[in-house]
């Protein structure tokens, strides 16, 4: 029997979902859509084709005491919506600042899913940043307006490399000050 840790990170409730932490059974259905190409290709960090154990070692991650990052699926079981429907975040950063990343299951696509993700999150404001940061691929404008949707602005172009894509990318970048 193996008895996985609590975590020290609060359940954001919406009317759609529950954001709530990562969890070992969620293995298989996170594995399923970080392996779709689609998904990947959007992100900076996932790997496409996803490797063996890649899916284990974020969620060791993601649960670890230590971790930097907190993340959160889009859980809607609740609502007769899918358990695992996409993945949210925050990490931590210097002077009271947090970076958001967000990513939704290709079947929640269009559908409102990630903008009211991100909204819950940055309300909640599980880390009492003073602002937010978060930065999408020029490529992605569904995910700009994700940001836009929530108040976000655009402060700047940058560029990531994307291990999926295996070049660098060039991004657009936003921030959402708190009051």
């Amino acid at each position: 029997m193996k008895i996985d840790a609590i975590i020290n990170q609060p359940v954001i409730e919406t009317d759609r979902f529950l954001l709530r932490p990562v969890r070992r059974s969620d293995t298989g259905l996170l594995t399923m859509y970080t392996s779709d190409k689609r998904v990947a290709w959007n992100t900076s960090s996932i790997a496409h084709p996803l490797p063996p154990g890649a899916t284990e070692a974020f969620i060791d991650r993601a649960t670890s005491p230590d971790r930097s990052e907190d993340v959160w699926v889009i859980d809607g079981s609740a609502t007769g919506l899918g358990e695992v429907m996409g993945v949210v975040s925050l990490n931590r950063m210097d002077r009271n600042q947090s970076e958001i990343g967000y990513w939704v299951a290709p079947a929640a696509w269009n559908t409102g899913l990630a903008s009211k993700a991100v909204g819950a999150l940055v309300e909640a404001n599980p880390q009492r940043s003073g602002a937010f940061f978060a930065t999408v691929f020029q490529d992605n404008p569904a995910s700009a307006r994700v940001l836009t949707n929530n108040g976000f602005e655009y402060i700047g172009d940058a560029e990531s490399f994307s291990v999926a894509r295996n070049t660098t990318v060039p991004m657009w970048t936003y921030i959402r000050k708190v009051n």
